[in-house]
């Protein structure tokens, strides 16, 4: 008898055990189901509509597609402008992804406006519409999606993922905190004090925007996380509160996912120039074709 109670035991336990697990598992999907569910409700995005493609963009096909990320520095009293823009395709096919950092001072016709000004600037005039409109007429190059991404929130974000992994090219401070050369960890306030240095970076704005984007990435890499499980909250909160998108916030990530490891930088040769006594950043018609030809035959356009 003796014997078969101990039996017993350990059935009752393993079973305990086997069922517990299995609670954990359905508790942590249904989680999991719950956050793409409470986002995809809450980033309600504006549509786009290219004038450079014939028929809509399909993500359930193996069509190219094109995202302007937007890093937007909200002012007091204003809308703000694009503090970081960058423009990225999308090759199904391949999994592999362009992207390029367009300068926020680059000189072009903001469209809408019929005039010339700093390509960051068509954000404050237009929002995401007159400024993905603005970035179509530049690079000719339809623009399928958009991601918006408010700078100073940036420090919520970063905080609800628990935190962000970057590799830093060198040593600088800023804002009270330093910065060592190497693989390191950034809180939220580190974050945002680390995509705002620019004096000191040896690549200025360039250096900068390439921050945001490390920043960002690291981001993004979380999306697969179980660990995200126990911060869903956090995380819904900082993500709806400061992040616009037309696309899923599901999609966002299998793209990022898809790609991550074939991911090539583009960049976008001009003069610094002052016209009018303003400074701008100046690009030739000659490397403005060649960089839509490069997006062109990735996308499979041409």
């Amino acid at each position: 008898m003796r014997r078969q109670d101990k039996r017993k035991k350990k059935r009752s336990k393993s079973s305990f055990l086997v069922g517990f697990f299995l609670i954990v598992l359905l508790v942590g999907a249904g989680i999991t189901f719950m956050f793409y569910q409470f986002v995809e409700n809450t980033l309600s995005g504006e549509d786009l509509y290219s004038d450079k493609r014939k028929d809509d963009v399909s993500l359930q096909d193996k069509e190219g597609f094109t995202v302007l990320l937007l890093g937007v520095d909200e002012q007091e009293g204003d809308t703000g402008r694009s503090d970081t823009m960058l423009f990225m395709s999308v090759n199904r096919e391949e999994n592999k992804a362009k992207i390029l950092s367009i300068p926020r001072d680059t000189r072009v016709e903001i469209v809408g406006k019929g005039t010339k000004d700093k390509i960051n600037h068509a954000y404050a005039f237009g929002g995401v519409k007159m400024s993905a409109k603005t970035v179509e007429n530049f690079l000719d190059v339809p623009v399928d999606y958009y991601v918006e991404i408010n700078m100073k929130g940036l420090k919520e974000i970063v905080d609800a993922v628990g935190g962000v992994e970057v590799q830093n090219d060198f040593t600088f401070s800023y804002g009270g905190d330093d910065f060592a050369e190497g693989r390191i960890t950034l809180s939220g306030s580190e974050a945002l004090n680390y995509t705002r240095m620019r004096k000191e970076d040896p690549n200025g704005d360039f250096g900068r925007q390439a921050r945001q984007r490390k920043v960002i990435e690291s981001i993004l890499s979380k999306g697969n996380d179980v660990e995200m499980i126990f911060r869903f909250t956090d995380v819904m909160k900082a993500i709806r509160d400061n992040v616009q998108t037309n696309l899923s916030f599901r999609d966002t990530i299998a793209i990022y996912a898809s790609t991550r490891d074939n991911i090539e930088s583009l960049t976008i040769d001009g003069n610094d120039e002052r016209i009018g006594g303003v400074y701008y950043y100046v690009v030739d018609d000659e490397e403005v074709s060649r960089v839509s030809d490069e997006f062109k035959e990735h996308l499979n356009l041409k």
